[in-house]
């Protein structure tokens, strides 16, 4: 438990400030910060609040989005991502994780092409605030509109472009990668590369391919297998609990937090 953390997104009916409580009393230690839980108050108000219930900022989601059609939107892309590399300092999370995006309108290359271009002018704003940028890999199902990087070894083949500079790293999601051949080959590719780790689990069948997925052990990830892989580079940081599903947001959000709990101790953490 003292490893686990959860993203707001995951009982998205509970504002920051009732998260944080629940997460706090149901000893969850961690929490992964979506952007929209910081509006409406200051940066140092948030902040005050998950310091005053003892839980660490794991990382502020999300930034990325990078392809673009106008020289416009390009710069609108990258101005958004210096600001959540300036929110994340200002709640103490140590990454930004990145949906880095897609244009249905360009060649999946060229969208390819912008985001490693949005990336590297943000390196500097990500070196002067002490926060890692984190490319999170999405399912090729994806492509189309949210990310033109779809599999672990794309991420290390950009960031082996890109020079593997240590502002950016990997944010390695079970839900995106489980099904591929080659990925533990890719992480171990990776290496210290990867900064974060998401885990819910594949429904099978699939009723909605964004917000469908299950609890961990409700469906076929292979979650303890990856978790291996992940922490034979060396990795251990915080396990983060990301869950998109109307189902589980259908239930009571406290029986549901207990039952993220469960579903942790047994499908996640080892004996």
């Amino acid at each position: 438990m003292h490893r686990l953390a959860i993203h707001t997104i995951t009982t998205k009916s509970w504002d920051l400030p009732t998260a944080a409580a629940k997460y706090r009393a149901a000893g969850v230690r961690g929490i992964g910060v979506w952007r929209q839980w910081l509006e409406g108050r200051s940066l140092n108000e948030s902040r005050r609040i998950l310091d005053d219930h003892g839980l660490s900022a794991v990382s502020l989601v999300r930034g990325g989005f990078f392809p673009y059609l106008s020289a416009q939107e390009r710069q609108s892309a990258i101005d958004d991502n210096l600001r959540a590399l300036d929110e994340a300092a200002a709640i103490g999370a140590p990454q930004v994780v990145l949906v880095c995006g897609a244009k249905p309108e360009l060649p999946l290359s060229e969208s390819r092409k912008h985001i490693e271009e949005g990336l590297a002018a943000c390196l500097d704003h990500g070196r002067a605030t002490g926060v890692r940028l984190s490319i999170e890999p999405l399912h090729p199902m994806y492509a189309d509109c949210r990310s033109a990087i779809n599999t672990l070894g794309q991420t290390n083949d950009l960031l082996d472009r890109l020079g593997s500079p240590p502002e950016i790293g990997i944010a390695a999601d079970v839900y995106h990668l489980w099904w591929d051949p080659n990925l533990e080959a890719e992480i171990q590719r990776a290496g210290k590369r990867i900064i974060g780790f998401h885990v819910c689990d594949w429904l099978t069948p699939t009723a909605d391919f964004l917000n469908d997925r299950g609890l961990m052990g409700e469906g076929c990830i292979d979650i303890k297998g990856i978790r291996r892989q992940v922490e034979a580079t060396g990795f251990n940081g915080w396990i983060e609990v990301e869950i998109f599903s109307h189902r589980w947001w259908s239930h009571d959000p406290d029986e549901y937090l207990r039952r993220i709990v469960r579903a942790f101790e047994a499908h996640v953490e080892f004996p």
